[in-house]
């Protein structure tokens, strides 16, 4: 039997679709027409499947189901079901029975995704407008800076272990902390720690050393005074000790002895210091190694991006008017200092934004935690020039400094501005 005869409805057939035929189109306009679920066929279909009476049942499916007759007209009829045909007649759909079809169903997927497409963009305006009434918006976040990408060939950066040590260096900052030690000194007061620490900053520049020397020094005395009560006719003595011990630590090639002995004017002999150098080793029991402001501050100033040399300068010179002050230390660890000193020298050279992602990615702290430090760094600034302790004054006002000890303070950490 020929396999094309199995889909033409017989004779008998005929007058009851044609009979029921306005319902069945009725039905078909009021059902709401479904997407393309590929009912709709544009090539002919090899012969000796049944894939005619498959796309019958599909179109049914969408509420109008076809019947091919001899005429070639598409009669609709839903319920009856699809008898043998006769052997003369193929089933095959040509483009000129489906083109009718084919155009209704495609004007109405149109218009129901243009719909939805318009529904769509309606939504998200509202919700846009939504949004800023109630002053939400969606700004896009800084992009986080990888601040050691350009030293990933330099072995000395070590960058593979540079988070990782600076983690480190936070949860063990406590250690080489000090607190409040001055009621435990009777003939010292925070004064007199003041002009020693100005005295060591005019040593330190006389003599030319690094960086890490001078917060090295100062660290020194400060965790050696609060173990050991110290007159006030040696206090100078365990400044240049401590100096002499940094410089050991820190520089290639160290100061001598004489040297210490000779820059005080003589007030104490060579044994005097050696002494007291084997005391304040003793005291902290060789314990050096400590995370200084200064191990801090290098990070956060490459952390500042884009950075230059004014920008370094600044937050160096607003972290040194922090050492000098003895409450400073006391109140603020060394990585909190060096945070705000960063943030205070941005907003002095009005860097923007003046605390970005960056920044707080590699610093561990925000701007709301930074301000009050960083307020309390733009008084001493305000301060510097009238004080009687300059020497970090001078050593910022040169020229190979930037001169930013005269620039002028920022009104944004002003204490009226806030």
């Amino acid at each position: 039997m020929d396999i094309a005869s199995k889909v033409v409805l017989p004779q008998q057939h005929q007058l009851k679709g044609e009979v029921k035929q306005k319902n069945a189109l009725a039905d078909g306009r009021s059902r709401r027409v479904l997407q393309d679920i590929g009912n709709l066929l544009t090539e002919r279909a090899p012969e000796g499947k049944k894939q005619a009476s498959e796309v019958d049942v599909a179109l049914a499916a969408n509420g109008v189901a076809l019947k091919r007759g001899v005429a070639g007209k598409a009669v609709p009829d839903q319920r009856k079901a699809i008898d043998k045909p006769k052997p003369e007649t193929k089933a095959v759909i040509s483009y000129d029975e489906s083109d009718q079809e084919t155009k209704h169903v495609s004007r109405n997927l149109s218009r129901e995704g243009s719909s939805r497409k318009d529904g769509k963009a309606f939504s998200s305006v509202l919700t846009a407008r939504s949004k800023a009434a109630c002053g939400i918006t969606d700004k896009p976040k800084d992009p986080i800076s990888d601040i050691d990408a350009a030293d990933i060939d330099n072995e000395l950066a070590v960058v593979e272990y540079v988070d990782d040590i600076y983690k480190f260096y936070k949860l063990t900052e406590d250690e080489g902390r000090v607190h409040d030690y001055m009621d435990a000194q009777p003939e010292i007061n925070e004064k007199m720690r003041s002009i020693l620490v100005d005295w060591l900053t005019e040593v330190h520049r006389k003599f030319q050393l690094m960086p890490e020397t001078l917060y090295l020094t100062l660290n020194i005395v400060d965790r050696f005074l609060s173990r050991e009560v110290v007159p006030r006719r040696e206090l100078q003595l365990v400044g240049i000790s401590s100096m002499l011990i940094a410089c050991k630590y820190e520089e290639i090639w160290a100061p001598e002895v004489n040297d210490f002995v000779c820059i005080s004017d003589n007030a104490y002999v060579r044994e005097q210091v050696l002494v007291m150098e084997k005391a304040i080793l003793r005291k902290l029991e060789w314990h050096l190694t400590v995370p200084t402001l200064y191990v801090f501050l290098v990070r956060y100033i490459k952390a500042s991006v884009p950075s230059d040399k004014e920008m370094e300068n600044m937050a160096f010179f607003l972290a040194e008017l922090g050492l000098v002050q003895y409450p400073t230390i006391i109140l603020y660890p060394p990585s909190l200092i060096a945070a705000s000193a960063v943030y205070a020298a941005r907003c002095t050279l009005e860097k923007s934004p003046p605390w970005s992602e960056s920044l707080k990615h590699y610093t561990g702290y925000s701007e709301g935690q930074l301000r009050d430090c960083a307020q309390t760094l733009v008084i001493y600034q305000c301060l510097a020039a009238k004080s009687k302790l300059k020497a970090v004054y001078r050593k910022f006002s040169n020229p190979d400094r930037c001169a930013v000890a005269l620039v002028a303070p920022a009104k944004s950490l002003m204490p009226d501005s806030s």
